[in-house]
């Protein structure tokens, strides 16, 4: 079980959790920097890569900065929680815990899943080959492939108390119907869609694909709990970073 390695290894899990939190962050925010400042796609090549929403029109791109939010306040917390009033950190150490477990996690893996899925199947429903010369292939990986990496080892490295299962599945769908209003905004506005493969769906199987989109969003979730609890489901209010840091045991999934 990984929490016997925890207990054993203590100072090696809090220097490897620390390594994934800096690391992640530093990665998040510049591949977010990097997308935001230099991958400046010319209208004749694709007008969906520009004027109304610009970047914030991808999920790609929130979760992108989701990330990169996220794995900065854990670096915040290691480094000034430690130091500074323990009910302070309390609280924001439940803020990372629940962003980690309703949308960092979920959305990761939605947005992996998906993205090489459909790359699998036809790249130009999602990128299509016109753009390679613009939104270079280590920054495709740094956003499509690396979330999954470092969502994977931020849940091995990191335990975390999970919030109750149904306020974690509202701030999931709170999160994803937030982005399908917004998608449906820029195509008013702008007349297209953020993803090429609406473009060939009618509505019925637009309304389908949104369905199966926010079902794959919730069987992501549950497969972070799942993960979560095989690794540290005993003694977890005992072996957070920090363990100093006090949780009531019953706010656990339920």
């Amino acid at each position: 079980m990984e929490v016997d390695l925890h207990r054993r290894h203590r100072n090696i899990y809090n220097a490897l959790s620390y390594s994934v939190h800096a690391f992640g962050a530093l990665h998040f925010v510049y591949a977010c920097y990097y997308d935001w400042r230099y991958v400046i796609v010319p209208k004749e090549v694709s007008p969906l890569h520009n004027g109304y929403g610009y970047k914030f029109k991808f999920l790609t791109f929130w979760d992108a900065v989701t990330q990169a939010c996220y794995f900065s306040l854990c670096v915040f917390i290691d480094i000034w929680g430690s130091k500074n009033d323990q009910n302070e950190r309390n609280v924001l150490v439940r803020i990372k815990d629940y962003v980690e477990a309703s949308i960092a996690f979920p959305i990761a893996m939605f947005v992996g899943v998906t993205f090489w899925g459909l790359m699998a199947v036809d790249r130009e429903l999602v990128l299509p080959a016109a753009l390679d010369p613009y939104f270079p292939s280590w920054l495709n990986h740094m956003m499509h492939t690396n979330i999954l990496i470092f969502q994977f080892l931020e849940i091995i490295t990191s335990t975390r108390v999970y919030p109750q299962r149904k306020h974690a599945l509202v701030g999931l769908m709170t999160f994803q119907t937030t982005y399908l209003i917004w998608m449906h905004i820029v195509h008013y506005k702008s007349g297209v869609w953020a993803y090429p493969i609406f473009e060939k769906l009618n509505v019925p199987l637009r309304i389908g694909f949104f369905v199966g989109c926010f079902t794959l969003g919730g069987l992501m979730y549950f497969l972070g709990e799942k993960l979560h609890y095989l690794l540290w489901q005993k003694g977890a209010n005992e072996r957070m970073p920090h363990p100093n840091v006090k949780y009531d045991p019953n706010a656990v999934s339920q």
